[in-house]
């Protein structure tokens, strides 16, 4: 019963039941008792694979997941799902594939809008995802670092929404962008051999789709981390 194991079968119970497995469940795939699955899903959540509820074992999140619900709903035929935000949310449509709807509101209070993804192709290309948290932050309170990143309609609404809401502006990318970069970062999340990015990892998958700046610098002095 390790990482990937353990996380392969959150992600793949995710996308087959809309949910995350309980500890039950978790007991009865691995034949162990519940308190070494709970001891499992601690130790995966020290390695940055899962998040728990602060005061028991309960997933919370699974990126792109989530347990609780959230202001991004993925739609594909009768299913449904919470991302975390709008790059979890367009990971979340990667798994699934076939086609798939994300349906959320402009900086999670304004206009309700629908992005469409077909055949693999995002459809739906007239917005940008604002990353209001630097990367190497991401981490100090991920729940946070998910909440505010959000879709907009321009960089404009960006600013006025920063404005409004007392947060820094960070790094405004094209959804289109977005949408490259989640397919590479979430496509093998519900392989058996999943493993988490290394910060070395993290920082050439970023170089990969341009995204650079003070947003996505990271904090390689400890090379054991994971992001």
């Amino acid at each position: 019963m390790n990482h990937s194991a353990v996380h392969a079968f959150i992600i793949r119970t995710f996308l087959a039941k809309q949910r995350p497995p309980s500890i039950l469940e978790l007991s009865e795939k691995f034949e162990c008792d519940p308190a070494d699955a709970r001891s499992a899903l601690r130790s995966l959540a020290d390695y940055h694979g899962v998040v728990l509820h602060p005061h028991n074992d309960k997933i919370w999140i699974a990126h792109p997941f989530s347990a609780a619900p959230t202001t991004f709903v993925v739609r594909s035929s009768s299913r449904k799902w919470w991302g975390n935000c709008a790059w979890c949310s367009l990971g979340v449509a990667c798994l699934v594939g076939d086609q798939v709807t994300i349906e959320t509101r402009l900086g999670a209070l304004d206009d309700s809008v629908t992005i469409e993804i077909k055949d693999g192709q995002l459809v739906d290309t007239d917005f940008v995802v604002h990353f209001p948290v630097p990367m190497r932050n991401a981490w100090d309170n991920v729940v946070y670092t998910c909440s505010v990143m959000l879709l907009f309609r321009d960089e404009a609404q960006v600013d006025a929404w920063c404005a409004d809401r007392g947060v820094p502006k960070g790094d405004v990318r094209p959804v289109e962008q977005v949408w490259r970069f989640a397919k590479e970062w979430y496509g093998r999340h519900a392989d058996e051999d999943w493993t988490k990015w290394s910060m070395k990892e993290t920082a050439e998958i970023f170089r990969r789709h341009g995204l650079a700046g003070p947003v996505w610098d990271l904090d390689h002095s400890n090379r054991s981390v994971r992001f």
